[in-house]
């Protein structure tokens, strides 16, 4: 009689949809962070290039002054899908499609533009997924 050595297999490896959740949630937790701590540093590159004209106008301060809240806001974005992906998800592509706007009215970045909506799909792909893969709110109590 032959023993077969096998590890179980889990839903994590046989199915795709929750893959694909997970590969969205961890995008969409690490990328904000990540980009919104640059927005202090300015390493990637000079973020304040990016802001519109007409935003610089409207908001208290300087244009990097302004990216400061951007990356505060893009750090929180982060945090909220890493712990509510089914809320943080939202928040993301809300933020996304703001960041359009700004791209296309401001100094010209379409390409860019074009970039973020294909992130902006993708957050409402990852919106959609955890309503079935990621539990409701964590402060939700069931009775």
């Amino acid at each position: 009689m032959t023993t077969h050595l096998s590890r179980p297999r889990t839903a994590l490896t046989t199915d795709p949809a929750q893959q694909a959740f997970l590969l969205l949630r961890t995008v969409f937790t690490v990328a904000p962070i990540a980009f919104g701590l640059d927005k202090f540093a300015n390493v990637l590159t000079y973020w304040p290039h990016y802001l519109a004209g007409w935003i610089n106008d409207i908001v208290p301060g300087t244009a990097q002054q302004a990216m400061y809240a951007v990356g505060v806001v893009e750090v929180l974005a982060g945090i909220v899908v890493a712990v509510a992906p089914r809320l943080g998800a939202w928040v993301v592509a809300a933020w996304l499609a703001g960041i359009i706007v700004d791209l296309v009215t401001g100094p010209g970045f379409y390409d860019v533009a074009l970039r973020d909506f294909g992130l902006l799909i993708g957050a409402l792909a990852l919106a959609r997924l955890a309503v079935r893969y990621a539990p409701a709110l964590p402060f939700r109590t069931h009775s």
